[in-house]
């Protein structure tokens, strides 16, 4: 008996447990591989390895979103009904924890083509250039 009271104070420090059925990032994020492909929509996680050939979109679209919380890009591409139908068959249980996924507005920041404030950087020299030919053309 004083063992087990012994050890409840450790268990109660190491932080909640996890219920069962349900799934962490670190759980996720280990299955983010074509063999093993799980994908976080709406808080609940999907093994979506078997549907990767069926895809219409292509198995990299798929590979490119794994292990991690793919919400924001499921809902921007539109899925259909028939879509939304087949995830059932997919699930495995429900996410627990944080999310903490890589947000597109700081990657687009830190390494696309565009400023801070969304302007394609690369107008700039193509509007130089046809400036450049524009005065040569007038001039010749």
């Amino acid at each position: 008996m004083s063992d087990a009271a012994a050890q409840q104070p450790a268990e109660a420090a190491a932080g909640p447990v996890q219920p069962e059925g349900t799934y962490s990032l670190a759980q996720l994020k280990e299955h983010n591989t074509r063999e093993s492909l799980w994908m976080l929509l709406h808080d609940k996680v999907y093994d979506i390895t078997a549907f990767m050939d069926e895809h219409p979109g292509g198995d990299e679209v798929l590979v490119e979103e794994a292990g991690r919380d793919a919400t924001e890009a499921f809902e921007d591409v539109g899925h259909s009904d028939e879509a939304r139908a087949m995830l059932p068959k997919m699930l495995l249980g429900d996410f627990y924890g944080e999310k903490t996924s890589k947000s597109k507005k700081s990657v687009s920041a830190g390494g696309s083509s565009t400023s801070s404030g969304g302007f394609p950087i690369w107008v700039v020299p193509v509007a130089l250039v046809a400036a450049f030919l524009a005065w040569r053309v007038f001039l010749a």
